[in-house]
């Protein structure tokens, strides 16, 4: 069994402006000091055995490198790379970043081509620097994790976002359906599709994958819209989680948190049969699009 991890959320500044990003509300505070993330570190090995920096975008903090440096001083034995996966374009930065002690990458990319990409990400360029991240990354026999945020602009390619991961040669890919916060919040009518609708292309992206014989999995998809696919869903697999940020950010046990909090469950959950595994949608969904597309599993 995997052992507790702690995310650490190091601030709000990025070098994309994605069109779903959650915490597009956050960004005018700023980067995290050098000194206070350090302390989070130091304080959660304590209990920790693996460290996720996220951001924001952690890889153009001036910092970066010394971070995973203070990660690594501390016997973290896996830390990951939460990342849009630009800056890993560069042969030298990917090379600095493996030296200093990162030994799992998880890049983002949400888009088959360079117009469906950069359309999302607000950023000109980035599907390529980030597919060169990935290549650069596999390269170096780096595990690289990808994650596509699913949403209406991309719902319908699923399957094609697929067939690319799979010839960039990536360790793992997941789908995980939008979260209506921040800027996806602002942007409901445009930028959150239909579960019901999304699910069947979800299906035919996790379909490539599975045929492909690479690790994929689905996040924030109740299980009644995932018949036959309920393996896939990653919530049953997640480690132990404490989250460190901001002081209102912090959060001791982020799985009870989000199921408590984050998530939705109705009366026809009371009589399915996954409804102990079954998190249910985010609860930002519900409150905009209902809950009549949700059917009891027997």
């Amino acid at each position: 069994m995997e052992g507790k991890r702690v995310d650490i959320k190091t601030g709000f500044v990025c070098n994309n402006n994605c069109r779903f990003c959650v915490q597009a509300d956050n960004k005018c505070k700023g980067n995290r000091s050098f000194e206070d993330i350090r302390g989070d570190l130091i304080d959660s090995r304590k209990r920790c055995t693996g460290v996720v920096f996220t951001g924001g975008e952690v890889t153009i903090r001036n910092d970066f490198f010394d971070l995973i440096k203070i990660a690594k001083g501390l016997d973290y034995t896996e830390i990951q790379i939460q990342t849009n996966g630009r800056m890993f374009a560069s042969l030298d930065f990917c090379k600095k970043t493996i030296e200093s002690g990162a030994n799992v990458f998880g890049l983002a990319l949400h888009g088959y081509c360079a117009e469906q990409h950069d359309n999302l990400t607000k950023a000109k360029y980035s599907f390529k620097q980030t597919v060169n991240g990935i290549i650069n990354l596999r390269k170096m026999g780096q595990i690289v994790a990808t994650n596509t945020v699913v949403v209406k602009p991309n719902y319908l390619d699923c399957s094609k976002i697929a067939q690319l991961l799979v010839k960039l040669n990536v360790n793992q890919f997941q789908f995980a359906f939008v979260h209506p916060m921040g800027a996806a919040g602002d942007n409901f009518k445009d930028v959150v599709p239909m579960m019901s609708v999304a699910a069947p292309f979800i299906h035919r992206g996790l379909d490539v994958g599975i045929g492909a014989r690479i690790k994929c999995v689905v996040e924030a998809m109740p299980y009644c819209l995932m018949k036959g696919y309920e393996s896939y869903i990653v919530e049953s697999r997640i480690p132990e989680t404490e989250i460190r940020g901001l002081k209102h950010q912090n959060i001791d046990d982020f799985l009870k948190q989000k199921q408590i909090y984050g998530k939705s469950k109705f009366s026809q959950c009371e009589v399915c049969n996954q409804d102990k595994f079954c998190e249910g949608p985010w609860k930002e969904y519900s409150e905009k699009m209902g809950f009549s597309e949700f059917k009891a599993l027997k």
